[in-house]
């Protein structure tokens, strides 16, 4: 199976008391889906992994399966902090018919690069499904080295990586290994703003988080990038920063309230979700934040 083009790591409605809002789920990815996307990743930061218990992640697992029904590809995080964790993790997504999985480097216990190494391997040898390494130092401390990723990829442990760490030159030069190399590695970017620098330094796709809330602008944006429509491709991505504005325009929030929630406050003023509840500890956008996403929305067109 190959994992490319537009791959959303979807955002986890939840109802006002705390609970997975299915009937809002099910509207969520079916959009997605009918956009065009060319795969999903739950699990992941946007999705809730880390503020998830064991049963929730399970249920979202297999409220996503269901809901798609082999449509597009899953891909799961399997995010937790120690090796024999994620393997736990991993195992269960297998066995609930996840069709590939996404792993960090193992965080909280200081490693260093012989750890992680050794613990991508592990979690290949436990579990043989298409492994993707997300590399996101802003939440794990640590970037992947280009070097060790190309090992990995070379001894079959890794088919892919999601790159959210910012890094742009780590990101062409591994782009440019890849290839020279000849490895069978798909290179997906996080971003949502530089994406079609990413696509000109050789991605394979994107997870872009404000797919949630706009699929079809990337999804056009891919099929422009296929097509070699490069003046399409950056005209395609203005719009999107200019959407990305719900982000930063909320007063007084920071990371995931502010990125995440700004994410949910568009999705419940578009009627997709019944409402923006966020997970505990993290207090969900009201009074003039939500005003403030509803503003860029207008701008952009996708509110009246």
């Amino acid at each position: 199976m190959r994992f490319d083009g537009v791959i959303p790591p979807v955002v986890a409605p939840l109802t006002a008391d705390g609970e997975l809002d299915i009937a809002s789920y099910e509207r969520h990815i079916n959009r997605m889906v009918d956009a065009g996307v060319d795969g999903l990743f739950i699990l992941g930061s946007s999705g809730e992994v880390v503020f998830s218990t064991d049963e929730r992640r399970k249920q979202i697992i297999t409220e996503t399966m269901r809901i798609v029904e082999g449509r597009v590809p899953v891909l799961v995080g399997v995010i937790d902090t120690t090796t024999p964790r994620v393997i736990e993790q991993a195992k269960v997504a297998r066995d609930l018919g996840a069709d590939a999985i996404v792993a960090t480097a193992p965080f909280y216990a200081i490693v260093g690069p012989k750890e992680i190494e050794r613990h991508f391997r592990l979690i290949k040898q436990a579990v043989d499904l298409p492994l993707f390494a997300y590399d996101i130092p802003v939440c794990v401390h640590v970037k992947l080295s280009p070097a060790m990723i190309l090992d990995l990829a070379r001894d079959g442990v890794l088919q892919g990586v999601k790159d959210s760490s910012g890094d742009d030159v780590s990101f062409r030069n591994l782009a440019l290994l890849r290839t020279e190399q000849g490895l069978d590695l798909s290179l997906l970017t996080g971003h949502e703003v530089v994406v079609d620098g990413a696509y000109m330094s050789g991605a394979d796709g994107c997870v872009p988080g404000l797919g949630n809330v706009d699929p079809k602008v990337y999804v056009e944006q891919w099929q422009a990038r296929k097509a070699g429509d490069w003046e399409r491709v950056r005209e395609l991505q203005d719009y999107a920063a200019r959407l990305m504005r719900i982000t930063s325009v909320p007063v007084g929030e920071v990371g995931f309230g502010a990125g995440v929630g700004a994410f949910k406050t568009a999705l419940m003023l578009l009627g997709v979700f019944e409402t923006n509840t966020m997970p505990e500890p993290v207090v969900a956008l009201e009074g003039s934040n939500v005003e403030a996403v509803a503003g860029v929305l207008r701008q952009t067109g996708l509110l009246d």
